[in-house]
């Protein structure tokens, strides 16, 4: 049975049993859920079901869901069987049916659907625990009895094996889980599930959430009674294949075929051949089904997860030999998955993108980082030390970009350590240094104040607000509320106020009734529900009080103008640059709109005047913009853009601008929109800057807030016309001749200075990538470089920054015994912390001296050339922490 029929088989069955089949969520989980940076189990996406926060479509679900987990990653390659993405397979019922049924369904799927004989299949129960007060779960043995299997079969584990619960309270419950005999060849007739040992090998697991574990230990049993299951595709087939490990299944052969092909070596071959291709297979799809879910290479959060995974695998590939084939293995994750999992295909060139990229950017890496270890191993051994420090490690990992677990790979192939504490400790202090701020005390504990007033107040708000500004409508229910003593909380039966998501603020307005008027401050979501947020200018609001929201529509108009305008930069960035582009975040304001989206490279100026013209044209073509309610399938059939990170169900809004085949833009989107694209006016883009390693940022203004910048432009122009004596036409060319004048007066001054191009191209090498900023740190020395260049090293900073794209340029020069040093900053740098007066000041205060200046250009001498090094040392640590 191929994996694609173990899926089918497990999903279809549940079907038959009255279950609806959910299609898998994103490995972003939705916006909601902040406990996680990936999806890491079959039931993620439907925690807010399991929780009571909202409805599921119904309470029988089943799902194949793709997951991924981290805590194993290390691991990958050393062994058989660990993996980082992998699908699991679920049942899930929400206070429907329990024990029964699902210990029922379980032995009939594996017994009829997967043709196990059934003294092959092993189970376990609870068998009990003191601390808990609970004794075995009887009822489990005795259904698993009704279903024909003997009690020798049946193995009672104890709380560790068999007891789920998901925190140190909440809900909880004992856990059956079910085993294969593999038979006396992989161990023991003594071996029973749960020993450690090869003979039984556990595929599902069956969890019974029954009990409510609170403070001290204390339990009780919940009102309604869930069950959530997980069976892991990729170890089903293993087992339905006689297959000795995951990496030799229908699902990873060809990836492991491909290594080979590709090497010339064996899998066979030897351990450091056969880690190697597992990391290869296993780390491939693993990037593939991440950026095809959105998420883009970084030194943050989930970005620096599949960093990760992209640099083990570079680094296994040139274990082999391969300098480059992270694409073709991408490819053949795409041919063996996409038949399960469309959304491979449709991003196959973002795919093929993001690992050009970062193979090109980390070989260079890995080149200097594998040169700089191997010196520090060759110091180790001439020391006779089994270790290296760990402040060198750090400095690898923090000033070069050499990732630790690759350091400490190496090292172990060397029979060398390193102290993990000691960079923990290191790793720690920088954080604490890069920290600007944390998370209010309480604030976790006033939304879930805020959640259970949602629900205890006995329906969800209808909200009307796309339909209408005004509405007369009825106070549900009121109680303070808990972020702002200042204010209350009022839950409407209809609300007209947009609560706030998918980047989009929340209304403002009005809450008035006879003798009490109260501000709308805030708009919380609650699921598919909404908590409104008043603070009271007169009078009292009481549960039952008649009243007529009105949404504050300037504001609203201004909103739904840069909203629609988002939608359009959105097309036209990817019509620019390519379909790679996806939004990486967002925040639509009256004032203005702000767009993240993934791309390796700043913005041209011509790429900047091609996205406000195709915006500004769409925007005159005065294209219908509506909304329409279909299904997820036909949305995406049309094409339609996902936000990742949202969570949507069957039915889905899409937003579309224009018609039919002619549309401009179409999304899922929740938010407020104009009613034509003519509406909006005019629309300029206000900056484009870096947001993070390979995700840029533009902020843009349209509707009424872009004609009052657009007016104050105007208006500044007309005075700098006349401080030139010309006309506004005539500004920008006047300057341009001034300017020409000013260059030659200048080159005239500075005849016969300047630095060679064999200067300029050697000191280009030094450029590399420090904590996600484009770097280059350099030594110059003032006898083999020629008198000009030491004269203006500001004129050479300028012209290495120009030619390498260097976001930071500092130089170093030593001339007849003192230091010269100028720092030169961008400004997509300096807003991530990176200062060219305090690179300087750092620099020569290490060699003796002093100095400064402003943020993007600072110079600064010493007398102490011997600490140039350690200088320079000093600006790059300074910048990595900076930059985090």
């Amino acid at each position: 049975m191929n994996s694609n029929e173990i899926r089918e088989t497990f999903l279809s069955f549940f079907e038959q049993q009255g279950h609806l089949r959910m299609p898998s969520a994103s490995l972003v989980p939705a916006e909601m859920d902040a406990s996680v940076l990936l999806t890491t189990a079959g039931m993620q996406p439907f925690k807010p079901y399991f929780r009571g926060q909202e409805t599921p479509p119904r309470t029988r679900l089943t799902s194949c869901q793709k997951c991924f987990r981290t805590t194993d990653l290390d691991e990958v390659g050393k062994t058989s069987r660990h993996l980082t993405m992998f699908e699991m397979l679920g049942n899930f019922s929400f206070g429907d049916y329990f024990k029964h049924e699902a210990i029922g369904f379980g032995y009939d799927l594996a017994i009829e659907g997967f043709g196990f004989k059934p003294e092959r299949v092993w189970m376990t129960v609870f068998g009990g625990d003191d601390e808990l007060g609970l004794g075995p779960d009887e009822e489990a043995i005795g259904f698993w009895r009704d279903k024909g299997v003997p009690d020798e079969q049946i193995v009672r584990l104890g709380r560790k094996d068999n007891f789920w619960q998901a925190g140190p309270t909440g809900p909880c419950g004992p856990c059956s889980e079910l085993y294969l005999d593999r038979g006396l060849d992989f161990g023991g007739p003594e071996d029973r599930p749960g020993d450690d040992s090869e003979r039984f090998l556990e595929f599902w697991n069956l969890v019974f959430m029954q009990y409510e574990l609170g403070e001290g230990g204390s339990i009780a049993e919940l009102p309604a009674k869930n069950i959530d299951t997980g069976m892991g595709l990729e170890r089903m087939a293993a087992i339905l294949q006689d297959k000795p490990s995951v990496y030799e299944t229908d699902n990873f052969r060809p990836l492991i075929d491909l290594a080979e092909e590709l090497s010339g070596s064996s899998y066979g071959s030897g351990p450091a051949a056969a880690k190697a291709m597992r990391v290869l297979a296993n780390h491939s799809r693993s990037m593939a089904f991440l950026i095809a879910d959105g998420v883009v290479p970084s030194n943050e959060d989930r970005g620096y997860i599949l960093r990760r995974v992209m640099r083990r695998a570079i680094h296994q590939g040139r274990v082999l030999g391969l300098d480059s084939c992270l694409v073709a293995f991408a490819d053949r994750v795409i041919e063996v998955m996409a038949g399960a999992y469309p959304e491979l295909r449709a991003q196959r060139d973002a795919i093929a993108r993001w690992a050009e990229a970062e193979e090109l950017s980390f070989g260079r890496t890995l080149d200097q980082g594998t040169q700089l270890l191997g010196d520090l191993i060759e110091q180790a051994k001439t020391a006779e030390s089994s270790w290296i420090d760990a402040a060198d490690a750090f400095k690898l990992h923090d000033t070069y970009g050499f990732p630790y677990d690759m350091t400490k790979e190496l090292l172990a192939t060397e029979g060398l350590s390193v102290d993990d504490s000691g960079f923990e400790e290191l790793m720690d202090q920088q954080r604490e240094r890069a920290r600007s701020g944390t998370l209010k005390a309480g604030a976790a504990e006033g939304h879930e104040l805020i959640q259970r007033f949602a629900r205890e107040a006995g329906r969800a708000s209808e909200f009307v607000g796309y339909e209408d500004l005004a509405r007369e409508t009825t106070v549900l229910s009121v109680t303070d509320d808990p972020r702002n003593p200042d204010r209350v909380l009022l839950k409407l039966a209809e609300s007209v106020f947009y609560a706030e998501g998918g980047g989009q603020i929340a209304d403002s307005g009005r809450v008035e009734s006879t003798g009490t008027v109260g501000t709308v401050a805030d708009v919380y979501r609650v699921g598919d529900d909404q908590v409104v947020a008043v603070t009271v200018e007169s009078g009292e609001f009481v549960s039952g009080m008649p009243v007529r929201a009105s949404v504050d529509r300037a504001a609203r108009f201004e909103t739904a103008t840069h909203h629609t305008a988002t939608h359009l930069l959105h097309a036209a960035l990817r019509e620019r640059l390519g379909t790679h582009v996806r939004q990486a975040g967002s925040a639509v304001r009256p004032d203005k709109l702000r767009f993240d989206f993934t791309h390796g490279a700043a913005l041209t100026a011509d790429d900047i005047v091609y996205v406000e013209d195709r915006v500004n044209g769409w925007i005159a073509d005065n294209h219908r913009v509506h909304a329409v309610v279909t299904t997820r399938d036909e949305a995406e059939r049309l094409g339609a853009m996902a936000l990742f990170g949202e969570k949507y169900g069957d039915q889905v809004r899409m937003v579309e601008v224009g018609d039919g085949l002619t549309a401009v833009s179409r999304e899922l989107c929740g938010g407020t929109h104009v009613t034509s694209t003519g509406e909006i006016g005019v629309f300029t883009v206000a900056t484009e800057t870096s947001s993070a390693a390979n995700v840029r940022r533009i902020e843009a203004l349209a509707g009424p807030a872009a004609a009052r910048v657009l007016r104050a432009r105007e208006r500044e122009l007309r005075d700098i016309a006349e401080q030139l004596r010309t006309i506004p036409e005539q500004a920008a060319e006047t300057v341009r001749e001034r300017e020409a004048k000013l260059k030659q007066l200048l080159k005239a001054e500075r005849q016969g200075t300047g630095a060679s191009d064999d200067l300029i191209a050697r000191l280009g090498e030094q450029t590399t990538e420090i904590g996600g900023v484009r770097a280059l740190v350099a030594a110059i020395d003032g006898k083999t470089v020629g008198e000009e260049a030491v004269k203006d090293l500001r004129s050479l900073s300028d012209r290495l920054r120009d030619k390498f794209a260097a976001e930071v340029v500092v130089l170093g020069c030593n001339v007849e015994g003192r230091v010269q040093i100028v720092a030169n900053v961008q400004p997509s740098a300096i807003e991530r912390g990176v200062k060219a007066g305090a690179l300087a000041k750092l620099a020569a205060e290490t060699v003796g001296g002093g100095g400064g200046g402003r943020d993007n250009l600072a110079q600064a001498g010493g007398k102490d050339p011997e600490r140039l090094p350690q200088a320079l040392d000093a600006v790059r640590e300074a910048i990595a922490g900076a930059a985090v």
